[in-house]
């Protein structure tokens, strides 16, 4: 799974306060993100916010080629839906799947296919952290930030508890990475890296949240 990303900051509205000196304004940073799917299953995310509403199977993976399966994980196994073409998934339900920045799934294909994500990068409104919630157990998880690199040094996930393990699928091999955190953004056997678009299983024996702050500004 490949990814090219284009990222735009365009001041969405500024406007003058009469009462105070102040200026009130809105900075959001668009763009899209390109993602090629090989044959076989994909463990990936949507890596921006396409708005209320939009962050869904249906609306998100259009046309994928006939008979393509998302699953979707459900908290202890995963859901199935299958393209039938135009539109139509089957279940009909899975349309309306999440698929919004934070988690992921399972795409599996007969052939390659291209994806482009177009939305707003997420960020901290006021200083306040984007945060991805880490269940007990096993989770599909993924950064919010469409940013790659290592998980912890650049991602700045470091509130795992020691010795919870992330699963990084690996496309080729048809089989997992397995690494084990050690606490301190320290990783056994290393610091396991993470494109943009890739989501991966987390498996943890206690609650946690992986809270950074962010701007593109």
């Amino acid at each position: 799974m490949r990814a090219k990303a284009l990222i735009l900051t365009a001041a969405l509205s500024i406007a003058g306060l009469t009462t105070s000196l102040a200026q009130v304004y809105s900075v959001n940073a668009v763009g899209y993100v390109s993602v090629d799917f090989p044959t076989g299953f994909s463990l990936f995310t949507n890596p921006l916010d396409a708005g209320d509403g939009n962050n869904t199977v249906g609306n998100l993976l259009a046309d994928p080629p006939l008979f393509s399966n998302y699953y979707n994980w459900n908290g202890s196994s995963f859901d199935i839906a299958t393209y039938l073409g135009a539109g139509e998934w089957d279940p009909t339900a899975a349309s309306g799947w999440s698929l919004a920045p934070g988690g992921g799934g399972f795409l599996n294909l007969a052939e390659a296919y291209s994806v482009t994500f177009v939305g707003e990068v997420i960020q901290s409104v006021n200083g306040a952290p984007i945060d991805v919630a880490i269940p007990v157990g096993f989770s599909i998880v993924s950064s919010k930030v469409p940013q790659a690199g290592g998980v912890s040094s650049v991602l700045e996930l470091t509130q795992l508890g020691l010795f919870d393990n992330l699963y990084q699928w690996d496309n080729a091999s048809g089989g997992y990475t397995i690494y084990t955190y050690l606490g301190d953004s320290t990783w056994d056997p290393s610091e396991p890296s993470i494109a943009v678009g890739e989501a991966f299983f987390v498996n943890a024996a206690a609650a946690a949240t992986w809270s950074r702050v962010f701007t593109v500004n």
